[in-house]
């Protein structure tokens, strides 16, 4: 039987961008919700990042830094 083919492509994002993510996401005045809109996200995906992080999955050092992208969709939506 041959694959089905549905058109959708699943995003693969790198470490260092989910490591970025979390720690934005941690910001005292940053929300999970506000922080996967800005970066096209889902918030679950978010959330769940958060716990791998939590856990040490992500092996890098913290970066305080919002990735670059994310802060030109805050800035365009105030």
């Amino acid at each position: 039987m041959p694959e089905m083919i549905t058109g959708k492509k699943t995003q693969r994002y790198s470490t260092q961008f989910k490591v970025n993510a979390v720690e934005w996401s941690h910001q005292a005045h940053r929300s999970v919700q506000g922080v996967a809109e800005a970066l096209d996200t889902h918030p679950f995906m978010l959330s769940r990042w958060r716990k791998e992080y939590r856990e040490g999955k992500f092996a890098m050092k913290r970066v305080r830094k919002a990735p670059a992208k994310a802060k030109q969709r805050i800035q365009e939506q105030d």
